[in-house]
């Protein structure tokens, strides 16, 4: 969930009111927000970076509000204080225009693009009065949409810049690298793309940048936008061009964003747009920018599109458990930024969607802000029409119990990653990996979290190693869920609850093991027979993780439930122990 830093004095001065801390917090919960920290700027310093750092920064009250990821027109102090101010009535909500130019700005998008970021849209803000405030929460606005809806920039990336120093038509091309050369943002050196992802790479000045590195690194050909003379406007998703950069005194700007989706793209456009045309001589118009497709088709930007949503009043009523008339519906639906009014006698609302609530998607989220604006708080508490009688899951029932017994007999329950190595399922168990019925990870982001796990014991071995200082034996235990392939399934895999227990010590305690067996199925009221259909017995196993003529399965109904035995000395030094090691693991879910 993001959040929004926003200065107390900052706040207030919008809102035309001194808030108390207090006040501030119950004014964010009515309104569906949270005020998640009351800070300043010298605690936050003092607490990242010492009291030294912190020596000459403010006192001034800084508010961290969390804001619902999907409520882009919150991500900034200019949305946040317009959305309240509509919610306490002492403003409408605007209207966001795009006005057309008797001479057209262009954006062309060449073909080559396809091979990168195949989409691009553009808008125009004139004549915008900037202060060291309001650029400063324009450029955190588009980091956080950069992080929040363009996913670190993977799917979009934004770029603006002094329309002044540029002349259109623009073009959005994609080149090979060394043929693309400019002065990069804050620098006064021209680079090609290739020397700057060298520089970017490897000068810790640049550290801020390199997560973005990897998203064009390997391609042939990088994006770029270039104006009709051929000034770099940007790399994108990496670095602005310094001959664009904005200035407190820049008046006109330029905004591009690129995207490997579309809808993405237009959100972010006008998400910016909405929220900071308010700077503008004109407030809240936009300047349309015509962008040509590599078909040659042409569409302007920004859309700022109203749509409207037709709302069954008596719907509304009884999803928020109210009876309120619809002329009360559409107060409160517009205080929310939904303008609203009573259609076809009473019966539906007519719901006005304003292009920066890219949120509201269905009809359940037009009755979410319903309930928000009637305040959760005032909705009456009634007893359900339908009684149930809630009841713990057989299967989770029997884990419970068998956690109590198990720690009963001295083992300390551990909780492991579901997630694991490839090498910690086969090859440090002496196993092949095509053997193993593992789901794998498409893009893992680390080689420690490429498949779910099939078996409980590597992370319990990774317990045990990191805990070896502590006096022997370690006894250990686990139940929970491993994963394992199974066609029979609609989505190709299976869930299968599991304990797993081990003892690590100066000698093997396979005694400890099997007596840990013997008793669980004591409790579980299973008897030691091989004849019965309904008890267990153990019966001498292969299996290369363990050593020769150590090991066991344990058969349950004549069916193998799981396995026991002493470690293969092969296996210990590949999870870092050097002791004898004896393991239990069985599958649960056959005596529910």
């Amino acid at each position: 969930m993001p959040t929004l830093d926003v200065r107390k004095k900052t706040l207030c001065q919008a809102l035309g009111k001194d808030y108390t801390d207090e006040e501030f917090e119950e004014l964010c919960f009515d309104f569906g927000l949270e005020l998640d920290e009351i800070t300043s700027e010298r605690q936050m310093i003092t607490r990242e970076q010492g009291e030294e750092k912190a020596k000459d920064a403010s006192d001034d009250i800084i508010y961290k509000i969390d804001v619902p990821a999907n409520r882009y027109d919150l991500l900034c102090v200019e949305g946040l204080t317009r959305a309240l101010k509509v919610y306490h009535q002492s403003m409408k909500m605007p209207i966001y225009k795009a006005i057309k130019p008797n001479h057209v700005t262009k954006l062309v998008i060449k073909p080559e693009t396809a091979q990168v970021r195949p989409f691009a849209v553009a808008a125009i803000l004139r004549n915008v009065t900037f202060t060291e405030a309001n650029y400063k929460s324009l450029i955190d606005l588009q980091e956080k949409l950069h992080q929040n809806l363009g996913r670190k920039r993977t799917i979009v990336a934004i770029g603006i810049h002094d329309l002044d120093t540029i002349e259109g038509p623009f073009t959005f091309d994609a080149k090979p690298p060394e043929s693309i050369k400019f002065i990069p943002l804050n620098e006064d050196k021209e680079y090609t793309a290739v020397e700057l992802m060298t520089l970017y790479a490897n000068d810790p000045k640049y550290n801020h940048l390199k997560p973005y590195l990897s998203i064009i690194q390997d391609k042939t050909v990088y994006p770029v936008i270039y104006d009709k003379h051929g000034v770099v406007l940007s790399l994108p998703p990496i670095i602005n061009g310094n001959h664009t950069r904005l200035k407190l005194t820049s008046k006109n700007l330029f905004i591009e964003v690129t995207a490997t989706d579309q809808a993405k793209a237009t959100i972010v456009l006008n998400s910016i747009v909405a929220m900071f045309s308010q700077y503008c001589e004109q407030p809240y118009v936009a300047e349309n920018v015509e962008v040509e497709t590599p078909d040659k088709s042409t569409k302007l930007y920004p859309e700022l599109q109203y749509r409207t949503m037709t709302v069954e009043i008596d719907l509304i009523n009884r999803r928020v458990g109210i009876s309120e008339e619809g002329k009360a519906l559409a107060v409160m639906l517009t205080k929310m930024g939904l303008e609203s009014e009573v259609i076809n006698g009473g019966k539906h609302l007519k719901v006005v969607i304003p292009p920066t609530r890219a949120d509201i998607l269905h009809t359940c989220d037009i009755i979410e802000d319903a309930a928000i604006a009637y305040g959760y708080n005032n909705i009456s508490m009634t007893f359900p029409k339908t009684n149930t009688v809630a009841k713990q899951m057989p299967l989770n029932k029997l884990s419970e119990q068998l956690r109590v017994e198990t720690a009963q007999t001295g083992f300390t329950e551990a909780l492991t990653f579901a997630l694991c190595s490839q090498a910690d399922v086969a090859s440090k168990l002496k196993k092949k990996m095509e053997d193993i019925p593992a789901v794998h990870i498409s893009n893992p982001k680390t080689m420690e979290f490429q498949v779910a796990r099939t078996t409980l014991l590597p992370g319990l071995l990774k317990t045990v190693a990191a805990n070896k200082n502590l006096p022997l034996p370690l006894k250990v235990f686990e139940i929970s869920d491993v994963v394992v392939k199974d066609s029979s399934k609609d989505v190709g895999a299976r869930n299968e609850r599991r304990l797993c227990a081990v003892y690590y010590g100066k000698t093997p305690g396979f005694e400890i093991i099997h007596g840990l067996l013997d008793r669980l199925m004591e409790v579980l009221g299973v008897k030691y027979t091989k004849e019965s259909s309904d008890g267990y017995y153990i019966k001498a196993a292969n299996d290369p993780s363990f050593f020769h003529g150590s090991s066991a399965d344990v058969l349950v109904g004549g069916k193998v439930a799981g396995q026991l035995g002493i470690l293969h000395p092969e296996v210990l030094p590949c999870f870092e122990l050097n002791m004898p090691t004896s393991v239990l693991e069985i599958n649960i879910e056959l005596f529910v």
